[in-house]
């Protein structure tokens, strides 16, 4: 092929495979189908740069080989796409009034109410993308617990559909500078500081791993869970989806929480006119109607 030649069928060009009409319409039906994601039409130059390393690392040579390979086996590709088309950010304490809320009122209810009266407390970070966000109510949950007399069976699930994010959350290792939402008694408490090879990095305390469950899981996907949840974290993963994706998924997270339970959403991000189910308690956070 001629280099230099830029054209719409995704032929490559002297800067690499162009994403030509066809397959971009076929990404964005696939991602809209599979993950629930809707990609305008002006997404297009981001989709082609961003799976351009997609790309190169399957040794493809431009995108319509990489469309044929969705077809095929869409499952062991889908989590790499949609961590290559969506954006992970993520940090320790982020949206900081969810977590005093948690640790203020919620748990403390909660476990009194359990230790009482029996029952588990559960809790899902619905896209934990690298983890940051389930080690941070880790800490929270682990600070209500030594505090509470009696024991009280209490985990956290974490999933995401991204294998990259997952095996981040899983090794639960962070480079210093993305620790600045942890204060100093925490940082002390709860992250353990590397040396030699893991200078410059910490790693969670295992008390929090032992909280900690990561699991990949698909939000348009069936659900394995057993049982109720008593607060579902799903923060800036909704702004992806469109208005009948979110209406579905409201609808779902509502059939797996407990009565009273909590919806946490990202700040950005609104049930108004989606869902029935719930009322605004707070900012961006939603109680099950009874």
């Amino acid at each position: 092929m001629a280099a230099g030649v830029l054209a719409e069928d995704g032929a490559a060009t002297a800067g690499g495979p162009v994403l030509g009409d066809a397959e971009f319409q076929f990404l964005r039906d696939f991602v809209h189908r599979h993950c629930g994601i809707a990609l305008g039409g002006q997404k297009r130059q981001l989709v082609q740069g961003r799976l351009l390393r997609r790309l190169r690392g399957l040794g493809l040579g431009d995108f319509r080989s990489y469309c044929e390979l969705l077809r095929r086996d869409p499952d062991s590709e889908l989590g790499d796409l949609a961590s290559a088309i969506s954006t992970n950010v993520t940090a320790f304490f982020r949206e900081a009034h969810h977590y005093e809320l948690l640790e203020c009122e919620l748990l403390p209810r909660w476990l009194e109410r359990k230790r009482r009266h029996g029952g588990r407390l559960r809790l899902w970070s619905a896209g934990c993308a690298t983890g940051e966000e389930p080690y941070a109510l880790a800490m929270v949950l682990a600070e209500a617990l030594a505090r509470e007399a009696g024991a009280v069976d209490a985990r956290i699930l974490a999933t995401d559909l991204s294998p990259q994010a997952l095996a981040q959350a899983r090794r639960g290792v962070y480079a210093l500078d993305r620790l600045g939402g942890i204060d100093e008694a925490r940082r002390r408490r709860w992250l353990l500081r590397g040396s030699g090879e893991y200078e410059g990095y910490a790693a969670v305390h295992p008390r929090l791993r032992e909280l900690v469950s990561v699991l990949p899981l698909n939000l348009l996907h069936e659900w394995p869970m057993q049982g109720l949840f008593d607060a579902i974290f799903c923060r800036n993963v909704v702004i992806y989806f469109d208005q009948p994706t979110k209406r579905r998924l409201f609808e779902r997270y509502a059939a797996m929480l407990e009565p009273g339970g909590y919806l946490f959403l990202g700040h950005s991000e609104s049930m108004h006119g989606l869902s029935d189910a719930f009322e605004l308690v707070g900012r961006t956070v939603y109680r099950k109607r009874a």
